[in-house]
This record gives structure tokens, C-alpha cells and sequence, in this order.
């Protein structure tokens, strides 16, 4: 008997070694050892074979005598066989028996230094833990193993027993690097207990040549010569059939084996081609058909299976039923199949879905019937991840060379990320292709556009087309990597055909239609949407006043005044005209400048006054700014000039000549103009010297406003200048000043003022106001917050292999650097030092201030603050002195035992209003009653001391506003009503219509606006329909008509935009097509007084943000005032980060809202909300940064009163069984009573992932890495596998233990093996095989942190989905859609249509209403504002 060995050897070369052990046959140790290398060379792992062949190599080389190379092949020999060196099997079999190990016998010492010296040379592949517990057994027996039928069948294998063999230290380390082993055929681990051997043909079964002859399977009749007639060979149908390699092994024929050469072989029925039945009966029995040339796919079957072949060298065969062992393996090959058809299906119908769209699609799909599976999960597309994607590579090699591949999309770039899919891989020739007919529509319906919109995108297109004609083309880039690239130009696809190699022009400048590199596409379409805030461009600093006065020319014309100097003011005297050559120039008139630079446009400025000093004759240039150098860049119009803050003194010689500047002002009839203006020209220009100007453009947050009107007093006409008077106006208002001084005797070293204004507020003493955290610190020390344990160092790397990926303590969706909200004081005094000469030093004024506790800010710490309300405060006698500049705003705080209605309706009765209701005293950490002085707000601006009787208490009565009318909506691309909901709240909208295509969402708007006609059709149709006449649709439903419409909002879906790399004229008539073209031809038609347009963060940055461009080029061009910027959801009241781009504009005679301040703290990394356009980084309006008058809401507000529900929950109404415990959750129920919860039920998730989720520690921040590597039962009554890790990684090196990390050879930087793929494992094998690439795949499986926050939330919770981290933070289940609707700020009594896919991707769809609300509230105060202004005008013309 030979000793044990960890290698799987048929019988005969086991017996062979015996004898060999023996020394039976007496010959030399040369031939010996090279007999035993020819025997066992097969069956050696992968890099013991390589060792071989070093060593024989380093002997023919010399470098090595063949002594040494004797002495170090027995040492690998005796450490992969388990034999010691030169040992016979006796000495090893006795040693193993009395408890020795090997390499301990006496004989074994003289090679020690040869076996460490073979160990160190050998790779690091080689060092891997031996799977736990090897059976005795070397995998299964056939039914007749005592006869074998079959060459093929695999005899019985032995391993090392942990039975019958203890093993030292020593030996525990060989075996420790020893990986598991792999069939060098089929590349199966022999220890998995998923290898199925060939159960043997039966005797009456056909070699193949035999097979082919039999009569049975003859088409034709005996007299005809019909096999040698085939032109191509012959094809039979087969039934009942397995696929097995050399040594037996039952494997899958997909797996790239065939195409490495390795030989398989099937045994099988043979039935005619006509034949459709998969019985056996009437087929022939057929023995080791191959080896199987090639397999292919030639379509489907008329309903979902697919029909798949075989090639050999005789026949080809169409497979119909398999073996019921090999059944399984077969049925994940259907399954594949089916899954690329479905995949590639639903991309081609819906390019810019997500990778949660795609999940959603799959898992709601029921496999179709006759196929062995019964749903799909993730786990399925991860696992047939490369076949999918080179489906699709195939797919798009057969599109036009002007369609955006499916590659590109947003979804297949996750999957190709998250599954590590190799692109580029040189597919084998599928002689009959899967064919997927393209669809003929192609995306959505064309774009119903108002001709304005058409012109304005059709000519800005046409002449980057013809630009790009000129450059010749944009030539396609090659990564020169993949093996797409490396293969040579087809010459037959209409590419190649214009190639001059191949007889063509060579004016297309195309790759081969075969050659379109997959790598460049996809990092292209990457790199394009992949912009984030903190990019790394070039950013021009914010421009300071500096005089263009450097870069201009000095013209040599003649200049002298005309008439007599006006007015002299100190040495300037001041004229209303010179002249300049023969031309009169006059203050008010326009002219140009030119630059020192030719390349530079000309400057055009408004004079605004003339002068003459002792250094010449100057004029004061108020400049317009080009619409070029404004954020419209390239689109804008070239004569279209804008007014801005910009203005200097020049000398008059460089006056180049006068210009012509009309203001362009809205027609009287503006509102019922819409879709009638034609022309995008609003001028002609014949000489170059005509321009016009209707707006004020505001540079720092891109506004563009109505010319503000300025009357400049009679006496000053002749040196006015606007943006001097708007610049004074923002200083004045920045400047604190003091009024309504106060007599007080006994304030000698300062002056005491009951009124002070600052940024156009006034404030008085007895208000409150709010100042930055850091104005001043409190009594009590703040409880710090809880620090997240640093890495734990004893953590067992064998059962946490992962664990140590998580090497940074940062956890996205934490709050822990969330800053401070505003303090809040209330102002005791308002004052002024005096100066030595007694008088009031007015420039720096100071407040003297009670400080407000929040809850948080005492000794009970952030626990508190989460039971009270939000805008709870406490009273303190603790004061504090500051700068009146530091002030942030103003607030209202009031005793809430004062108030004449509840607490509840006080604080929903406007903005920034607070109550208290004790006092807390810091020193003896007690709650009290409120002194009198806090309670009596009322007598604001008292003075103190003697002379308190000279001024005369002042009781503040809120003066009452105008009520507002609600704006008739139209809502576009409505979704559930989110941003509708938001409008409804602050009081400003009443949507009347909506419009939503796809039917769940239109079905739950209809649900919560019972009262607003909800059109589920296409925006286009409708549009097309109101701008031909008709008043009703198909349905009878009445269409808003032209001026019915007061405010438009909606987001429209960028389609198309995504991956369109190159342009030309297709790509650019998918833009011109897109549903942002047909939003914005609503808005030109119906003329609406706001428009809203919100979209995804990158909306501002698609296309070097051409989208953004447009969009505004075609609002300024209508008349709109417009502006965008970008907003941070979770500063206004929900516990998710959620970046949104909000485009606004305001009709003519309305004011331009601007955004809102935020109201809450978030998080500073998700707080970034600058945009670079053009390498110009531009603000929004916002002026506290990211600040905020409350703290941040978190998880724990969100959903902690929500009951207990398990994986899969479905009862839609259940019971709340509990009171809300936060303001959060007391706002979301409602003040009606409401004692059902709906919709608080969660996906079910598949057996294997819910398994995941069980094993996901509670603590925060844990996620996959997190998971433990080890087999558990599944509650489908299956088992999982334990993750092997069978390669050395380059980048991660090893664990503490010496155990490898890498899971697939690329780890080691070459290229991927499929046979190291991975399935049914508790940590996805995917994650760790790119994890390298993408931060680790951090967050993914991820727990939300109670005191943290949602990522973003999306339309498909799926833990390996974008925002992995969507775990409840103590429950094993994905977050519920009730859950999901809080995080976006829905009330509870909100509700939602169909099933729980479509709920969640209606939430996650949707515009928060808490942001939306915050919106809504600035347009209110617009409309406020113009009511007001409209008032006043009315009361001074009764007055005149």
C-alpha cells in the first residue's frame, strides 16, 4: 500500500506506485523518480507542476546537478504525495500508525535542507488551510464500481485521514500550504461534495461512428446515399444525457473548457432531428460521443427555453432532456441563458434603469415552466455575471455603430463592477447566436416641442456637429488590453469597408464594428457621470474688482468736451457729453472697449458718468457681461448682453466706438404667448454693433434676475451708477447699525440703543436671535458623543477572513461629525462703547444676550433632545456679550404658558419660532420654573434705572400677512406626489393635474389627491394634443389649457444621456428627443409664473453640463428668470442624504425665489453643494452654510416606534402598538388619531441572503466584512459552502495566521479564471474578488447606525445594491417600505399602490416632502412679497 496522499489517483497508477515504493522492479533512482514525475505529473496541482518544470529546466541548464535535482523533486514528490523523502510505503504507512510524522524517521534527515529549500521556492499560491475534516472516501462510487462500464469512470481516491493519521506542528504547516484540491481537467474541487461522477453507459450503447450509421436515425430510405450527401453534418437530437471529462467528473459544458481544449465527453439517446419528444423511446444508445468540439445556441423554442447544441467531429446534436444526476448542472446553464435573454430584453427597452431596476425586473420575473429552478435571485445574475455581459457585448456588436451599447448603461457598469467581469474576452464563434430582435422603437416617444425649444437645441447641435465634421470625426481609443483589442480589423462590417486598407474613403474614422474596445466605452460613460463636488478641476477663484483697465487698448481718436461742465465736485468736473472723432458720446449711451488681446471679444459698458481731473478725462464704465461669461457659456445668445455688479473708472481714450444696448422688456401679452414665438433671434444684427440685455445676472450663484429699478434723484443723474448703488445698499444692510438711543445714567463707559438692523432685520431688545455654536460655550460640559471603538485586534481571522478590510473607522451615514445647531439668546441689550471723548462708538456694535439651553446642551445630553421637541428650549439667567456681526438671524422664543394656543400650533404657525417651559440652572443640574423676567416678553426695549421713564414700553403686535392664493399646479413626471405633497404643506400649491406614465404611481397619486385629474400617458402625447386644440383626451379627461397653468413642477428622467460619448447626428437627436426638451416645451407653452425643475445631483454636470446650459438658455430666452443650485435633503428634516439639482424660474413681475436656508444640521461630507461649470465654481444663495436652527434627525427619529416585522413581512395594516417617542415620529403620525400602520412591510429576500443578514453583527458600522466563514443551514432546508481562498493577493499579502486572501488569480495580477468562481457562500464570493477595486465594497450588507442616517434611498433596497447599507439596525431584514417612506419625510396616513417592489421604487422615486416643503415656502414668500409691493402701489396711487 502506498503511502496517503492528498491527491485523487486512478487505481493503476496507484498500484504502479506501490511497486515503485517497493523497489520491486530493481531499477536506478533516476528512473525511478522520473517514472513517478511521468505518473503523477496529471494529476498535480497547477503550481507543483510548474515547480517541475523549473527544476527540470534549471537541470538542463546546468544551473542545478541532477543530484540536487533528484534530491528536490523527491522532497516535492513526498510533500504533494505525503510521502517522506525516500521513504518506501511501509516506513510511512507504520510511522502513520504509531502517531510519527513525516519527515521524522531517521532517513529522512539527510534531506531537510533540500525539502525547506523546495518549500521556499515554491509559490505563494501554494499555502492554503486544508478544507476541515476530509472525508475518507476520495469522492463517490458508481452504482457498479465493482465492474466499471465505462474507461471513464473514476476510480476511488484516497486523502490523508484525520483518523487514522495525527500530524504534528510540522506536518500541520506543510499541510496549511497545500491548497484544496482541483481536477487538472474540469477544475472541480475533488473534496466538494457537489462532484458528481458518471454513473456508466448501458451495454447495449454505441460509439459515436456506430451511432450515426444506425438506421434509426436515417432520413432516408435505404437506396438513397444519404450521409454522404450532407453538405454539413449531420444533426440528431439527443435526450437523457450527461457531460463528463476524462476522469469521469460530471461537469458543466459553458464553463470555458471546451474552448481550453479540455476534451469532454457525453453519453446519451440519439433521436432523429424530428423528433420532439424527450422519451428515451425510439432514441439509440450512445457511449463517449466527442470530445465535443464546440456548443452553441440557436435561439429559442418558440416560448422561453432555450435550444442548445453540440459539435463533434461527426455531428452536431440539439440537446433536449438530461440525466437526472446531471439535471442540476444543466439547469443552471437554461438558466443563464434565459438570464442574459431577459437582461439584454430589458436593457434595450430601458437604458438608464438602476442596478436595484434590474433586481427589481428579476426578481419579480416567474421562470418559465419545464425549466429546473424556480426564481431568480441576485445570487443568480452575480453568478452568470460574465456570461451576461458577453451577451450583451455580443448584442451591441450587432447594433449600429450610432447606438449607445448596453454596456454603457448605469446598470451594467454596477454589475460589471460588483461581479469583476473581465470585458473584452475574445467570446468563442457561436455558430447560431442567440438572437434577441432589437426593438424598433428605440426609448421613449419622440418629443412633442414647442418650435422655440426645437430651434434653440437644433441649432446649438448642428453647429457642434459641424465642428466635430471639421475635426474629422472623434477617433475611437483603444485600452490595448483586452482581447478585443488585439484582434485584427474584420473587414467585411461597413466600418472597415470605409477603411482605406480596405478600399474605402477612410472618412469615418470608425473602429471595426468587432473591435469596439467594451473598456473604453465603459470608463468613458464612467468618468462622465461619476462627477462629484469635490473634483479635483481647476477652479477659477472668485474674481475681486480688479481694473480691466490692464488688458484694454487706447484708442488715438481726438477727444473734447461738448457744452459746459455740469457740476464740480472737489477737482472733477463733471459733463453730460464728449465727443470722440466725429461721434458724440453722452452719459447713458453704450460703447465698446477693445482688448490689448485680439482674441478678446469687445467689452461693452453703459457710461454712467463723465469727468475731467488733473489726470485726463475719465468716464465710469458700468460693464454688461457677455452671455459667454456666464454660466450659459457656448449656448447662450452671442448678441444677448447681461447686466451685472461690475463697474469702473476708465480713462475715455479707451472708448473704442458706441454700441447700440436696447432693453428687451417682456410684452404686456407675455402669459398667452407661449409656443408662438418661432425665431430664437431677438434682434438682427447688420453691423456688429447691435445688442440687447433683459436681465441682471448675479455671477457668485448664477442668477438671472430682472434689471432691479433704481431712481436716481435729480441731482445725481449725471453720475449714477447701479451697480455702485446696489453695492452700497448690500453694504449698508451688512453693516450693523444702531437706532432709538436710550438715556441711561448709569452706563458711563457705554451706550445703550433699544433697535439695532442687520442684513434688513431688525431687532429689538426682549428678541431673540440666532448666533453660530461656537458664539459662546455653556455651564455644563458637553457629553461627548460616543466613540466607536477603534478596530478590534482579536478578532479570529479564520472564522472573520474579511475583517481586516474594514481598516477605517469612518462610516458613511454617521452623524458623529454632524456640527452644532445655532445658538439661540435672547438680547438683554443692545450697545455701543463710548469712546474717550464720550461719544458712542456706533462701529462696533454689541448685544448683551440670556443664553437658551437645547435639551442637548444639558447634563442629560443627546438623549434628551431625542423625547423633546425640536424647537424646545430652556431658560437660563446665564449671559453672554457679542458682536452684533455675529448674528445669524432672528427668532421668536416664548414662555409656552403665555401662548393663546397650544404649543403644537404656535410652532406650525411659521418659521424659526421656539417655546420653553422651565428654566435650567447649570449649577445644580435641576429644572426650574422660569423667572418673571423670562416670562414678561411683552415690554420689549424697557430701559433700566432712571431713566427708564423716557421711553415708553413698546408691546409687539405681529402685523397680519396677506393671505396667499394657492398656484394651480400641473405636476410632470409625478411619480407618488412627492413634491406635490411638499407644495400642499407650505400652503402654496393646489395641483389640479399631474402626469405620470407608469400606472402603481399614477394609481397612489390618485390615492392621496383624490381632487387632481392624473393623466397616465405619455407627457408627448399630451402636449401634442393641448397644442392642436383638443380639450379633452382619449379618455374624456379635460386638458389644463393656456393660462390655466400658474406654477409647472416636475423631474424629468435624463434618458439617453448617459455613455453618449460620441457626437453625431443620432446621438445628438437622442438628446433633442429627450423628455428634458419636452418639460421644457411645456413650460414655453403654458407660460406658468414658477417652474421647478428637480432632478439628480449630476443633472447639473451631464455632458460638461450642457443639459444645464440648455435648460436655462431656453428659460432666459422665454423671459424666465432663472437660477439653479443644488440642495442637501437632510437640511431640511429627513435622516437621509439625498443631493438633489433644482432648477427655478419666475415669470416676469414675480420675484425669483431663492433657495432655503437649511433648517437642519447634516453631516459636512454629504453637505458639499457647489457646482463647477466651465472650471467656474458657483454657490448657491445659501448664507449659513451648513448650519442649520435645529439638529440633525436620525434613524433612531425616524423609525424607533415602528413595531417588530420579520424578513418578508406582507400584512399591510398592522398595529402601531406604541406611542411615537420622538418630535420626528409625532410629526409624521399626524394629529389625527390613527391607530393603523400601514405598509410597514419589507421584500423577502432569498434563503442564502437572509442567512447573510442573520450573521451581520448589531454594532454600527458592520456589514459583509463582518460575516463569519462557515457553512449554515438554510431555511430552505440546503446548506451553505464555506468560502475557499486558494490564491496569494498582491495588494492585501496574508492573514496574522499565514492563510491566503485572494479568491480568484487576478488577485495575484493576472488574468481571472472562471473555475475560481464561487457560489453559495455565506460572504459572496464576489465582494472580496474586487473588493481591491472599490474601497472593499464598504457598506454593502450594511446596518443603519441608530444615530446615523439613510444613504440615499433607493427604489430597490438591496444589501449588494448602491446603497448597501439599507439593514434595520437590530432586526436580520432589509428596511420596510413604511421605513423607506419616512426617511423621504411621507406622513404615515400617506399611501402607496401595488406591490412591495413597486412601493419601494414609488418612495425611493420620489422628491422628499420635507425639501419640497422647504421650496414651497421660499415661493411663497415671492408671491407674499408682490402682494405686498402691489398693495403699496395701490395705497400711494389713492393717496397721489
Amino acid at each position: 500500500m502506498p503511502a496517503n496522499t492528498s491527491l485523487f489517483l486512478p487505481v493503476d497508477v496507484r498500484k504502479r506506485l506501490e511497486v515503485l515504493e517497493k523497489d520491486e522492479d530493481g531499477i536506478s533512482d533516476e528512473d525511478r523518480v522520473k517514472e513517478k514525475v511521468k505518473l503523477v505529473q496529471d494529476f498535480l496541482h497547477p503550481d507543483a507542476q510548474d515547480q517541475l518544470s523549473s527544476l527540470k529546466a534549471k537541470m538542463k541548464s546546468s544551473e542545478i546537478s541532477m543530484d540536487g535535482y533528484l534530491s528536490k523533486v523527491k522532497a516535492l514528490l513526498g510533500r504533494e504525495l505525503c510521502v517522506e523523502n525516500g521513504s518506501h510505503g511501509d516506513v510511512v504507512a507504520q510511522n502513520c500508525k504509531n502517531g510519527k510524522t513525516n519527515g521524522s524517521a531517521a532517513n529522512g534527515d539527510s534531506h531537510k535542507k533540500e525539502d525547506e529549500e523546495v518549500i521556499m521556492d515554491t509559490k505563494e499560491a501554494d499555502a492554503m488551510k486544508s478544507p476541515s475534516a476530509p472525508k475518507g472516501k476520495g469522492g463517490r462510487k458508481s452504482k457498479s464500481d465493482s465492474e466499471p462500464k465505462s474507461s471513464f469512470l473514476c476510480s476511488s481516491c484516497y486523502i490523508i485521514s484525520e483518523q487514522s493519521c495525527h500530524v504534528s506542528v510540522t506536518d500541520a504547516h506543510l499541510l496549511f500550504q497545500t491548497p484544496p484540491p482541483k481536477c487538472p481537467d474540469c477544475r472541480q474541487y475533488l473534496d466538494d461534495s457537489d462532484l458528481k461522477l458518471f454513473q456508466g453507459d448501458p451495454d447495449n450503447a454505441l460509439d459515436e461512428p456506430e451511432m450515426l450509421t444506425d438506421e434509426r436515425l436515417s432520413l432516408f430510405d435505404s437506396n438513397e446515399d444519404g450521409f454522404e450527401n450532407y453538405e454539413e453534418l449531420p444533426q440528431h437530437k439527443i435526450t437523457n444525457f450527461c457531460v463528463y471529462d476524462k476522469r469521469g467528473h460530471l461537469c458543466p459544458f459553458d464553463s470555458g473548457l471546451i474552448e481550453k481544449n479540455v476534451e469532454l465527453y457525453f453519453s446519451c439517446a440519439v433521436k432523429p432531428i424530428y423528433d420532439d419528444n424527450p422519451c428515451m423511446d425510439g432514441g439509440v444508445p450512445a457511449k463517449k460521443l466527442g470530445p465535443i468540439n464546440a456548443w452553441w445556441i440557436t435561439g429559442f423554442d418558440g416560448g422561453e427555453k432555450a435550444l442548445i447544441g453540440f459539435t463533434t467531429a461527426f455531428a452536431d446534436y440539439i440537446l433536449m432532456d438530461p440525466r437526472e444526476e446531471y439535471a442540476p448542472i444543466f439547469a443552471v446553464m437554461q438558466e443563464k441563458i434565459y438570464m442574459s435573454k431577459m437582461v439584454v430584453e430589458f436593457l434595450q427597452k430601458n437604458p438608464d434603469v438602476s442596478y436595484e431596476d434590474l433586481l427589481n425586473k428579476i426578481e419579480t420575473t416567474v421562470p418559465p415552466a419545464g425549466l429546473n429552478f424556480n426564481r431568480f435571485t441576485e445570487d443568480t445574475l452575480l453568478r452568470h455575471a460574465q456570461f451576461v455581459v458577453e451577451q450583451v457585448e455580443s448584442y451591441d456588436e450587432a447594433g449600429d455603430s450610432d447606438e449607445q451599447p448596453i454596456i454603457v448603461t448605469p446598470c451594467m457598469r454596477d454589475l460589471i463592477k460588483l461581479a469583476g467581469v473581465t470585458l473584452g474576452k475574445r467570446r468563442q464563434a457561436i455558430r447560431h447566436p442567440t438572437k434577441i430582435e432589437r426593438d424598433s422603437k428605440g426609448g421613449p416617444t419622440r418629443a412633442t416641442t414647442t418650435k422655440l425649444v426645437y430651434k434653440i437645441f437644433d441649432t446649438f447641435f448642428s453647429d457642434q456637429i459641424d465642428q466635430n465634421e471639421k475635426d474629422g470625426g472623434i477617433k475611437r481609443q483603444r485600452c490595448g488590453v483586452c482581447e478585443v483589442c488585439l484582434v485584427p480589423d474584420c473587414g467585411k462590417c461597413s466600418a472597415c469597408k470605409d477603411m482605406i486598407k480596405f478600399g474605402g474613403s477612410g472618412r469615418s474614422k470608425q473602429a471595426c464594428q468587432k473591435r469596439r474596445c467594451p473598456n473604453l466605452a465603459v470608463k468613458e460613460a464612467e468618468d462622465d457621470e461619476n462627477i462629484e463636488e469635490e473634483e479635483l478641476l481647476p477652479v477659477k477663484a472668485p474674481s475681486k474688482k480688479v481694473s480691466k483697465a490692464k488688458t484694454k487698448k487706447q484708442s488715438n481718436g481726438k477727444l473734447t468736451w461738448v457744452g459746459d461742465s455740469i457740476k464740480t465736485e472737489g477737482k472733477k468736473q463733471y459733463y453730460m457729453k464728449a465727443r470722440m472723432d466725429n461721434e458724440v458720446l453722452e452719459v447713458g449711451d453704450c460703447v465698446s472697449v477693445s482688448s490689448d488681446d485680439p482674441s478678446i471679444l469687445l467689452y461693452l459698458a453703459r457710461i454712467t458718468s463723465l469727468w475731467e481731473d488733473n489726470n485726463g478725462k475719465w468716464f465710469h464704465a458700468h460693464w454688461f457681461c457677455r452671455g459667454t461669461d456666464t454660466v450659459l457659456g457656448e449656448s447662450s445668445d452671442p448678441l444677448e448682453l447681461f447686466l451685472v455688479e461690475d463697474c469702473e473708472d476708465m480713462q475715455l481714450s479707451y472708448v473704442e466706438g458706441k454700441v447700440n444696448v436696447m432693453y428687451k422688456a417682456p410684452s404686456d401679452n407675455w402669459f398667452m404667448e407661449g409656443g408662438m414665438v418661432e425665431d430664437i433671434k431677438v434682434i438682427d444684427d447688420d453691423n456688429g454693433k447691435n445688442f440687447f440685455y433683459q436681465l441682471w445676472y448675479e455671477g457668485d450663484c448664477a442668477r438671472f434676475e430682472t434689471p432691479p429699478t433704481f431712481t436716481p434723484q435729480e441731482d445725481c443723474k449725471f453720475n449714477f451708477c447701479a451697480s455702485c448703488s446696489r453695492a452700497e445698499e448690500r453694504e449698508e444692510q451688512e453693516t450693523p447699525r444702531v437706532f432709538e438711543p436710550i438715556k441711561d445714567e448709569d452706563h458711563d463707559s457705554k451706550a445703550l440703543y433699544a433697535l439695532a438692523c442687520l442684513k434688513g432685520e431688525q431687532f429689538r431688545v426682549g428678541d431673540s436671535c440666532y448666533l453660530p455654536p461656537d458664539a459662546y460655550n455653556f455651564s455644563v460640559k458637553a457629553a461627548s458623543p460616543v466613540k466607536r471603538p477603534h478596530r478590534k485586534e482579536d478578532v479570529d481571522e479564520e472564522l472573520y477572513p474579511e475583517y481586516y478590510r474594514k481598516h477605517s473607522d469612518y462610516i458613511k451615514g454617521s452623524n458623529l461629525d454632524a456640527p452644532e445647531p445655532f445658538r439661540v439668546g435672547r438680547i438683554k441689550e443692545i450697545f455701543c462703547h463710548r469712546r474717550s471723548n464720550g461719544k458712542a462708538d456706533v462701529s462696533e456694535v454689541k448685544l448683551r444676550l440670556y443664553k437658551f439651553y437645547r435639551p442637548e446642551n444639558t447634563h442629560k445630553g443627546a438623549k434628551a433632545g431625542y423625547h423633546t421637541d425640536i424647537n424646545q428650549l430652556y431658560w437660563s439667567d446665564e449671559e453672554v456679550t457679542v458682536n452684533m456681526s455675529e448674528v445669524l438671524g432672528r427668532c421668536r422664543v416664548e414662555y409656552g404658558e403665555d401662548l393663546n394656543e397650544t404649543v403644537q400650533d404656535f410652532s406650525s404657525g411659521g418659521p424659526d419660532r421656539f417655546y420653553f417651559l422651565e428654566a435650567y440652572n447649570a449649577k445644580s443640574k435641576s429644572f426650574e420654573d422660569p423667572p418673571n423676567h423670562a416670562r414678561s416678553a411683552v415690554n420689549k426695549g424697557k430701559g433700566k434705572g432712571k431713566g427708564k421713564g423716557n421711553y415708553s414700553p413698546l408691546v409687539l403686535i405681529e402685523p397680519q400677512d396677506p393671505k396667499v392664493p394657492k398656484l394651480r399646479t400641473l405636476d410632470v413626471f409625478s411619480g407618488c406626489g412627492g413634491l406635490s405633497e411638499g407644495f400642499h404643506q407650505a400652503g402654496i400649491a393646489e395641483t389640479l393635474w399631474a402626469i405620470e406614465m407608469w400606472d402603481p404611481a399614477a394609481q397612489a397619486f390618485r390615492l392621496n389627491n383624490p381632487g387632481t385629474t392624473v393623466f397616465t400617458e405619455d407627457c408627448n402625447v399630451l402636449l401634442k394634443l393641448v397644442m392642436s386644440g383638443e380639450k379633452t383626451n382619449s379618455l374624456g379627461q379635460r386638458l389644463p389649457q393656456k393660462g390655466d397653468v400658474e406654477m409647472l413642477c416636475g423631474g424629468p428622467p435624463c434618458q439617453g444621456f448617459s455613455g453618449m460619448n460620441r457626437f453625431n447626428s443620432r446621438t445628438y437627436s437622442k438628446f433633442k428627443n429627450s423628455l428634458v426638451v419636452s418639460y421644457l416645451s411645456y413650460c414655453d407653452y403654458y407660460r406658468p409664473k414658477f417652474f421647478l425643475l428637480e432632478n439628480v445631483r449630476n443633472f447639473v454636470s451631464f455632458k460638461s453640463s450642457m443639459v444645464l446650459k440648455l435648460t436655462l438658455r431656453c428659460l432666459v430666452r422665454m423671459g424666465y428668470q432663472c437660477t439653479f443650485g443644488v440642495l442637501q435633503a437632510g437640511q431640511y428634516g429627513v435622516a437621509q442624504t439625498r443631493r438633489r439639482a433644482i432648477i427655478l424660474a419666475a415669470a416676469p413681475g414675480e420675484k425669483l425665489p431663492r433657495y432655503p436656508e437649511p433648517l437642519h444640521v447634516f453631516a459636512p461630507r454629504a453637505c458639499s453643494l457647489n457646482v463647477v461649470v466651465d472650471d467656474k465654481k458657483y454657490f448657491s444663495n445659501v448664507t449659513r452654510g451648513n448650519g442649520g436652527v435645529y439638529r440633525t434627525i436620525t434613524v433612531r427619529d425616524t423609525m424607533s416606534d415602528l413595531p417588530e416585522i420579520r424578513n418578508g413581512a406582507s400584512a399591510l395594516e398592522i398595529s402601531y402598538n406604541g406611542e411615537p417617542q420622538s418630535w420626528f415620529q409625532r410629526q409624521i403620525r399626524g394629529t389625527q388619531y390613527q391607530p393603523i400602520l400601514k405598509d410597514h412591510i419589507c421584500k423577502d429576500l432569498s434563503a442564502l441572503v437572509a442567512a447573510r443578514m442573520r450573521h451581520i453583527p448589531l454594532a454600527p458600522g458592520s456589514d459583509w466584512r463582518d460575516l463569519p466563514n462557515m457553512e449554515v443551514r438554510l431555511r430552505d432546508g440546503t446548506s451553505s459552502k464555506k468560502l475557499r481562498y486558494t490564491h496569494p493577493d498582491k495588494k492585501n499579502g496574508r492573514s496574522s495566521s499565514g492563510a491566503l486572501r485572494g479568491v480568484c488569480t487576478c488577485s495575484g495580477g493576472v488574468p481571472c479564471d472562471p473555475a475560481d468562481r464561487q457560489f453559495n457562500t455565506l460572504i459572496p464570493w464576489c465582494l472580496p474578488h474586487t473588493g481591491n477595486r472599490h474601497n472593499h465594497w464598504a457598506g454593502l450588507y450594511g446596518r443603519l447606525e441608530w444615530d446615523g442616517f439613510f444613504s440615499t434611498t433607493v427604489t430597490n433596497p438591496e444589501p449588494m445594491g448602491k446603497q448597501g447599507r439599507v439593514l434595520h439596525p437590530e432586526q436580520h431584514r432589509v428596511v420596510s417600505v413604511r421605513e423607506c417612506a419616512r426617511s423621504q419625510g411621507f406622513p404615515d396616513t400617506y399611501r402607496f399602490f401595488g406591490n412591495v417592489l413597486d412601493k419601494h421604487r414609488q418612495v425611493g422615486n420620489a422628491v422628499p416632502p420635507p425639501l419640497s416643503r422647504a421650496i414651497g415656502l421660499e415661493i411663497k414668500k415671492c408671491v407674499l412679497e408682490r402682494i405686498k409691493e402691489e398693495n403699496d402701489n395701490t395705497k400711494e396711487n389713492e393717496k397721489g
